[in-house]
Formats: structure tokens, C-alpha cells, sequence
């Protein structure tokens, strides 16, 4: 994919600020898109920012305007932005599960409901979210975060089939444990935090963690007119750890 692959497109990208989200900015800009970001404190270089919290509905609808105004318009959306949880059912508090389920899932309602006029006239419009192998795999001490990124999958499937007439395309990409700030913040509070990246990287058949570069590279495929077909659709990025099955090396 070339820097003409986007030119002439606006994308916003919420959560753009850091991890992912800045990885994908950064790629969509270089790819010739103009780029806006939703974020808590969106300052990205070559990117337009916008300061919005995806749980005020208000702030939301105020930034996605500002940035439709600042971009010509919206054709991309990335619904990246997201928050952790750490825990089995029997850990998280009513409160957090109210807390990550307001950002990880009503967050992007949010988001690509104000987005969709725009989205809608644009002729050439493409959604990603940022869901993650949570969504497909039982991993241990993750409930909370693995019941909103399900969510988020089954959100993907149902905006694919009611937008598919409005022109809009919509897939989500399904990270394995990707090389974060937030896995970092995870590792640093583990007893062995070398220990711990070990085992995380064990477990993806590569035997190593995804960049978010990897990640990002991804989600311009499926934001770019070389993906027009391709709607309804999860992009595993996840060294291998939905599929492979591989024997223990002797």
C-alpha cells in the first residue's frame, strides 16, 4: 500500500494518543489520510487533536463535528480507544464493570453514532474496531475485558450488516498481547515481570509479543479502498494464538 492509497481521506481515531491508536494515526497520516484524534490528551504530531472523553456523549458529538470540520468530512472511523481490566468474576466491583463497559463498548456506540452522517456521505466509508483475541479465547484473569471485547465483535457484526447499504464497510481487528503501555503498566506490577513477558510471549505460537505497528498495519488494510470487499470481518493479529495448535518443541 502506497502514501496515495488514502490521500483525500479523512480519518478519525479515537484513543489515537498512545499504543494502537498512535500507531495507527501515524501510519494513516503517512499513508496520505488526514488524520484526527479523539483522545483524553490527543497532542500527536501531524495529527489534528481533539479532547473528548468517550463516555460524555456530548463531548463526543462536539469533537466529531469539530474534527469533520477540521478534516472536509469523515471516511474512516478507528474505534480504537479502550481501557483494562484485570480479575475473574468474582474480582471486579459492579462499578468497573459498568466503567469498562461504558468505554469499551458504549464508547464506540457513541462515537460511530456521531460519526454516521458523515460516514454516510462519504461514498468510500470504512469502520474499525479494536476488539482482540479476548473476544474468541478464554484467558485467565481477564472477564471483564473479554466480556466487552466479545461484545465489541458481535457489535462489529451487527454495523456491518445494518450499514452495508450505506456504503460503510465494517471489520475489527483481534490484537493478540500486544507490546502496549498498558501491558507494560501490567508487566511492572507482576511479581517477575520478566517472568511474566515470558509467559505472554510463550503463548502466541511466534513466541513473541504483537508490535502495535503490526497491529496498526492491519487496520489501514481494512480502512483502505484495497479492502472494499471485506466487511463484516475480524483480522486476527495474534502470532498465530486463535489457530496453531503446535506441539511442545523437543
Amino acid at each position: 500500500m502506497g502514501r496515495a492509497e488514502l490521500d483525500g481521506l479523512g480519518a478519525v481515531v479515537t484513543g489515537g494518543a498512545s499504543g494502537i491508536g498512535l500507531a495507527t494515526a501515524t501510519l494513516l497520516a503517512a499513508r496520505g489520510a488526514q488524520v484526527a484524534i479523539l483522545d483524553l490528551d490527543p497532542a500527536v504530531p501531524g495529527c489534528y487533536g481533539v479532547r473528548a472523553d468517550v463516555r460524555d456523549d456530548a463531548a463526543v458529538r462536539a469533537a466529531i463535528d469539530d474534527a469533520a470540520a477540521h478534516l472536509g468530512g469523515i471516511d474512516i472511523l478507528v474505534n480504537n480507544a479502550g481501557i483494562g481490566a484485570v480479575g475473574t468474576v468474582a474480582d471486579n466491583p459492579d462499578d468497573q464493570w459498568h466503567q469498562v463497559f461504558d468505554v469499551n463498548v458504549v464508547g464506540m456506540v457513541r462515537v460511530t453514532r456521531a460519526a454516521l452522517p458523515y460516514l454516510r456521505r462519504s461514498g468510500r466509508a470504512a469502520i474499525v474496531n479494536t476488539c482482540s483475541i479476548a473476544a474468541t479465547a478464554g484467558l485467565p484473569q481477564r472477564a471483564l475485558y473479554s466480556a466487552t471485547k466479545g461484545a465489541v465483535l458481535s457489535l462489529t457484526l451487527a454495523m456491518a450488516a445494518d450499514h452495508i447499504h450505506d456504503g460503510i464497510r465494517v471489520n475489527c481487528v483481534n490484537p493478540g498481547t500486544a507490546d502496549t503501555p498498558w501491558i507494560g503498566r501490567l508487566l511492572a506490577q507482576a511479581d517477575d515481570p520478566a517472568a511474566e513477558r515470558a509467559a505472554l510471549e510463550a503463548r502466541q505460537p511466534l513466541g513473541r509479543l504483537v508490535s502495535a505497528d503490526e497491529v496498526a498495519a492491519g487496520i489501514a488494510y481494512l480502512a483502505s479502498p484495497a479492502a472494499a470487499a471485506v466487511t463484516g470481518t475480524a483480522l486476527e493479529i495474534d502470532g498465530g494464538m486463535a489457530g496453531l495448535r503446535l506441539r511442545p518443541r523437543s
